[in-house]
């Protein structure tokens, strides 16, 4: 069989599977199973089990539940409302005053929190009502807080570099400092798109609050200590050369609990739920992932990934071509499957063309990340905005259209960080 009807086959057994409804992680294990018995020699059963227990014991995966459970353990504090006190009083002077809490909010706690859901959902906690209550028109309250929570997933520590990392064999560390300045790139550009509405639209930004002095800034600004100490440790150890990722993960998830007891919020029942939540979570990831390693062996055996290397160098495109043509991919691919599916299901077969194309690995995953933002925020499978319809009630469409602003400022960052490729690779080159 061509292998073309080889790869229609198999994208046909699993959508089939997938459309009966069977768990994502299991339908990449039978789409690899069907591949490695009916187009390869070795024996499907024996390359299963060793594939899915090299993926299951890697050492380097281990960061990855220790970054869930920290977001956990967070999103069960008063971290937001703390947050949100002690950034308010900066933002009154600015042109959309404490809309830019949104963005701001969701910066600084993508920073502690590897997850665009969890980001989006704690800071939504509270700027949701607080905003509502003061008048701010609820189409740029939803639409900036969905598009801010996607930093969640750019601004280290993130869930999906560590994914891409294992998936395409790349530092982690690396990966982590290269997502600084595209993250801050990111927020500026939101924040800048709130500056221009408000000045357009002064009449729909809400009266600012009395005059605060310096000094009483300041002191709101005190219940920013907690998170600042926790970014500090989190990233400061990894940037410092003093921790890999995996135990910067565990000292994040010690800071996230004396934070929690420090507040009050920590009892034997949010620690029993946070570790229960984490390890659901992360139970999916790794069913996930390890059926993306034995699919990507399959793939490798039916040698797919080199013919399509091989197809798409004979096209003579050139490298913003196929920058072009792998975004396209990765949105239309993003209204169908989660961002951690996006990635592993694909890493396999693109990453041989990428190589070829002498495209840089640690920039490829930042333009991964950032298309798979892009994705947490369409329709129909998009988190943020399942996380948003059911917060607050609207319809996912409404949702997805006030949405629509952030999701272009996310296509003018793709070419921003082509056109400029220094902003992704400096930092990693000073490690």
């Amino acid at each position: 069989m061509s292998d073309l009807g080889i790869a229609g086959l198999l994208i046909l057994a699993l959508f089939l599977i997938l459309g009966s409804g069977v768990w994502i992680g299991l339908t990449l294990s039978g789409v690899a199973w069907i591949a490695m018995q009916l187009f390869t020699s070795r024996p499907a059963g024996d390359a299963m089990a060793v594939t899915i227990w090299g993926s299951a014991s890697s050492w380097t995966l281990t960061a990855l539940p220790l970054f869930v459970w920290m977001g956990e353990i967070l999103f069960r504090t008063r971290l937001s409302q703390d947050m949100f006190k002690g950034l308010s009083p900066w933002m009154q002077r600015l042109p959309g005053r404490l809309l830019h809490t949104n963005v701001v909010g969701c910066a600084i706690f993508a920073a502690v929190s590897g997850s665009s859901a969890a980001t989006c959902a704690t800071i939504g906690k509270m700027t949701l009502p607080e905003l509502g209550r003061r008048g701010y028109p609820q189409n740029m309250v939803i639409g900036t807080l969905a598009g801010a929570g996607t930093l969640g997933l750019l601004i280290p520590p993130s869930i999906i570099m560590i994914v891409y990392g294992v998936a395409a064999d790349v530092s982690i560390a690396r990966l982590f400092i290269a997502g600084v300045v595209p993250g801050v790139l990111l927020a500026l550009l939101f924040s800048g798109y709130i500056a221009v509405w408000a000045l357009l639209h002064p009449d729909q930004v809400p009266a600012p609050d009395g005059r605060m002095r310096f000094a009483e800034k300041l002191a709101a600004s005190r219940s920013l200590i907690p998170v600042t100490l926790l970014i500090l440790a989190v990233l400061g150890s990894i940037y410092a050369g003093i921790a890999t990722a995996t135990e910067a993960a565990a000292v994040g998830v010690l800071g996230a609990l004396a934070i929690s007891a420090a507040q009050g919020s920590l009892s034997w029942r949010t620690f029993k739920d946070s570790l229960l939540g984490a390890t659901r979570l992360y139970c999916m990831m790794a069913l996930i992932l390890a059926g993306a390693a034995f699919l990507t062996l399959a793939m490798g055996y039916v040698g797919l990934p080199r013919h399509l290397a091989e197809w798409i160098g004979s096209l003579g495109l050139s490298r913003f071509q196929l920058v072009l043509m792998l975004a396209v991919f990765y949105i239309v691919l993003g209204c169908f499957l989660d961002g951690i599916s996006m990635v592993v299901l694909t890493m396999g077969v693109i990453m041989p063309t990428v190589t070829a194309a002498g495209i840089d690995p640690i920039w490829f995953g930042i333009f991964i990340v950032l298309v798979v933002e892009m994705a947490q925020i369409t329709p129909p499978v998009g988190f943020n905005l399942f996380v948003l319809q059911g917060m607050t009630g609207r319809d996912l469409l409404y949702i997805a259209r006030v949405t629509l602003p952030m999701f272009l400022l996310m296509v003018l960052a793709v070419f921003i960080i082509y056109a400029f490729p220094a902003l992704v690779t400096w930092l990693p080159r000073q490690m």
